[in-house]
C-alpha cells in the first residue's frame, strides 16, 4: 500500500509545481505568490504578484529568469533580478483565464486557458486555443479546439508536446518544430472519467497526472493503459516528480478551487509518496 504523507500545509490553492535546483516551486492562486520549498519543507516567498494577481503556470528562460502565468489579466510575467515585468500579452488568444504553462529549453512557452467562464456557466463548454509565446515575447496560436487545456509537458528531447484536456478526458500530442510551431496532432491517451490537471513525465514515458475529479493521482502510458492510481485525500489539482533522485511525487491538494471555499483559509497541502520510476530528467 502506498504511504502518502503531508509535506507542507497552509496553502490556499497551489498550482504549477516544478522541481528545480533541489527545490519545489509552486504558485498559490489566492496568496498571490510564487514559493520555493527546500527538501525539509522550509518555504520561501520568491515573488508576490501586484494588484492581487493570480499566478499559475511556472517555467524558466535559458538565462534563469522565471516566467509566471498571470491568470486574470491573461499575461505571462518575467521575474529577473528582483524585477517583475510583462513578457507577453495573451489577450488576443485566450478567451478566458490563462492557466498552466510549459517552457521549452529555448524559452518558448506554451500556455493554456479555460476557454470560457467555467465558474458561472459550467455547462457551456467552449474549445480553447493553446498559445505559443516565443522567447522574444511575441505570440501565436499553437493549437486550437482543446477542451480546457491544462497540465502539459515536453519530452526530454524537445520533439513532442503533450497536453491534457480536463474536459476532454484525454491527452493530445504534437510534434514541435524548431520555431516552436506544432504539427501532427494525435491522441496520446484517452483517460475516461477523469479530469486531467497538472502532470509530469517519468523516465519510462509514463505521465503522472492529478485527477481533478477524483482526489487522486494517476499514471497513464501512451495508448491509455492506467498503471497506477493513488488516493491522496481531498481534491488534487497538480503534481510533479522531484526529490534528489526524482522518485518523490508531490501532489498539490485542497478542498476545492473556488475562492469562496479556500481563499485565505490555508486548507490546502502538498502531499508526497515514493514512486518506482524516476522523473524523466533523473535518468
Amino acid at each position: 500500500m502506498t504511504t502518502v504523507e503531508v509535506f507542507l500545509d497552509g496553502l490556499d490553492f497551489g498550482e504549477g509545481p516544478r522541481w528545480r535546483d533541489g527545490h519545489l516551486w509552486y504558485s498559490d492562486f489566492y496568496q498571490h505568490a510564487v514559493y520555493r520549498v527546500d527538501g525539509a519543507g522550509e518555504r520561501t516567498t520568491v515573488v508576490e504578484l501586484p494588484d492581487a494577481g493570480q499566478p499559475s503556470g511556472l517555467g524558466w528562460m535559458p538565462d534563469g529568469s522565471l516566467l509566471i502565468v498571470s491568470m486574470l489579466d491573461r499575461t505571462v510575467l518575467r521575474f529577473a533580478e528582483g524585477v517583475l515585468t510583462t513578457h507577453a500579452d495573451l489577450g488576443a488568444i485566450a478567451t478566458f483565464h490563462c492557466n498552466d504553462m510549459v517552457v521549452a529549453a529555448d524559452g518558448s512557452a506554451y500556455v493554456g486557458n479555460f476557454g470560457w467562464d467555467i465558474a458561472t456557466d459550467p455547462r457551456s463548454v467552449t474549445p480553447a486555443k493553446l498559445a505559443l509565446v516565443r522567447p522574444d515575447g511575441s505570440t501565436a496560436v499553437a493549437a486550437d479546439d482543446l477542451l480546457f487545456p491544462n497540465g502539459m509537458l515536453i519530452t526530454p528531447d524537445g520533439s513532442t508536446l503533450i497536453v491534457g484536456e480536463s474536459y476532454g478526458a484525454r491527452y493530445r500530442a504534437y510534434d514541435v518544430a524548431d520555431d516552436g510551431s506544432l504539427s501532427n496532432e494525435r491522441e496520446w491517451a484517452s483517460v475516461p472519467k477523469t479530469a486531467p490537471d497538472g502532470c509530469d513525465l517519468d523516465a519510462d514515458g509514463g505521465i503522472w497526472f492529478a485527477d481533478a475529479l477524483g482526489g487522486r493521482v494517476v499514471r497513464v502510458l501512451e495508448g491509455g493503459e492506467i498503471t497506477d492510481s493513488v488516493e491522496v485525500g481531498d481534491g488534487c489539482f497538480a503534481c510533479v516528480l522531484g526529490g534528489d533522485d526524482g522518485r518523490t511525487l508531490f501532489a498539490l491538494c485542497g478542498p476545492g478551487s473556488h475562492p469562496d471555499a479556500v481563499a485565505g483559509k490555508g486548507l490546502g497541502s502538498i502531499r508526497t509518496f515514493d514512486v518506482d520510476v524516476p522523473a524523466a530528467w533523473a535518468r
